[in-house]
């Protein structure tokens, strides 16, 4: 039986190019992608940065699924501790009524940016909701189900698609797995940011034990070219960059400076900076295509959302062609 191939793009912005040029980049990808027979095709959010163009997943969304017919879109993902969950709920079920059955909608914890865009994404608000409050809600409101005895009982989430947006939340620990089992919805563990296989696993067993009915998916960072030395050349040194504040805030970046940028903004002065090469699958298609079906053999997933991580716009095409080549096209024993 053979697995499905989904799509995690960035919007990443090369030396030298714009963000408008990053954007027409990832509308040829989809379009690609949706050719080349991958299932679910995702763009993710950042602010701040100079790297990255995906600000806002929901717009994004909305235009790759005018640009495309069959392929899932979806946000990997929505940060929501941003948001207004109904608000979340309303976009998500707009879209899900313009491209039905054809809608993701991924949420993360992450705050998708350093501290000063994280105020000023919540400038305003006058309360804070608990990340997992904010989750249940919004399920609620996607599944027109809010309690009787809640304090929202009783709005509706216009307009009522004629097939609900697939929920997602997307993580990398035991903790993000068991809060999406326990809520009942699906799960995305992001191997490109934790590569520890013990604590996938383990994520793995928590949530098949909680919501054993729920999708499973895998997001892993890939490069593929036409030979391993290619491929590695294109790879580099690239970097896992993980700042931990003494108050135990841990967040996941692109580089140090953005480490201690973070920490500066957060306004500590003690914190420790871990660096670490990143894990990434590196190699030709069938290299590639022997790593996913070990993976898939050891933690029984029938999908896995591939990163290219990458901003060179041919590398990342043709790393993206060759893997459907040497797996879409055949059946993965």
């Amino acid at each position: 039986m053979g697995f499905r191939l989904s799509l995690l793009d960035q919007s990443p912005i090369a030396d030298g190019k714009s963000a408008y040029q990053a954007l027409q980049q990832t509308i040829a990808l989809a379009e690609k992608a949706e050719e080349w027979g991958y299932h679910r095709f995702w763009v993710s959010e950042h602010h701040d940065t100079k790297l990255l163009a995906g600000v806002s997943p929901e717009v994004l969304v909305s235009h790759l699924l005018a640009r495309t017919s069959r392929i899932r879109v979806g946000s990997g993902g929505v940060m929501l501790q941003h948001y207004s969950a109904y608000k979340v709920a309303e976009n998500f079920n707009l879209l899900a009524t313009l491209a039905p059955n054809r809608v993701d909608l991924g949420v993360g914890k992450a705050p998708g940016g350093l501290p000063l865009s994280t105020k000023a994404l919540q400038f305003g608000r006058s309360e804070k909701t608990d990340f997992e409050e904010q989750l249940v809600l919004l399920k609620q409101f996607v599944d027109d189900d809010v309690p009787a005895d809640h304090v929202l009982a009783g709005v509706g989430v216009d307009p009522a698609p004629p097939t609900k947006p697939e929920i997602f939340l997307l993580g990398a620990s035991v903790a993000s797995a068991e809060l999406a089992g326990v809520q009942g919805v699906n799960y995305c563990f992001a191997k490109f940011i934790n590569s520890d296989e013990v604590a996938l696993k383990e994520a793995v067993t928590v949530f098949r034990a909680a919501n054993p009915d729920g999708s499973l998916i895998i997001a892993v960072p890939v490069l593929a070219a036409d030979t391993e030395e290619e491929a590695r050349a294109l790879a580099g040194e690239q970097k896992v960059v993980r700042v931990t504040l003494s108050t135990g805030v841990s967040v996941t970046l692109q580089t140090v400076e953005q480490a201690e940028e973070f920490a500066r903004q957060a306004g500590v002065t003690d914190f420790e900076i871990e660096e670490r090469v990143a894990d990434i699958i590196v190699g030709t298609p069938q290299q590639v295509k022997v790593e996913l079906v070990r993976l898939r053999a050891t933690f029984d997933v029938d999908e896995f959302v591939i990163h290219t991580p990458v901003a060179r716009q041919d590398a990342r095409f043709r790393s993206v062609q060759l893997i459907s080549e040497a797996i879409l096209t055949v059946d993965v024993r």
